[in-house]
């Protein structure tokens, strides 16, 4: 199974969260980066460390699929 196909069936409900947690984290972490103010170095830090592991978090979460739904590849030229 490629990962388009992976990022094409469902992602469990578990994932689904972890997902959307990550959205929320990626997006504050940019929007601290993007403010317009001068901010201290730890937080500029801290900031692009939140953006990562949002980024990581969103799109290992999307590529997760059930284990059930693993064998079922529906591109024949792949199943051997």
């Amino acid at each position: 199974m490629n990962i388009l196909n992976r990022c094409r069936k469902p992602t469990p409900k578990f994932f689904q969260s972890i997902r959307n947690i990550g959205i929320g984290l990626a997006t504050a972490g940019g929007t601290l980066l993007a403010s317009p103010i001068d901010l201290p170095d730890w937080l500029s830090s801290a900031a692009t460390y939140i953006v990562v592991a949002g980024t990581v978090a969103t799109a290992v979460s999307q590529a997760t699929v059930d284990a059930d739904d693993v064998g079922t590849d529906n591109n024949p030229s792949q199943n051997g």
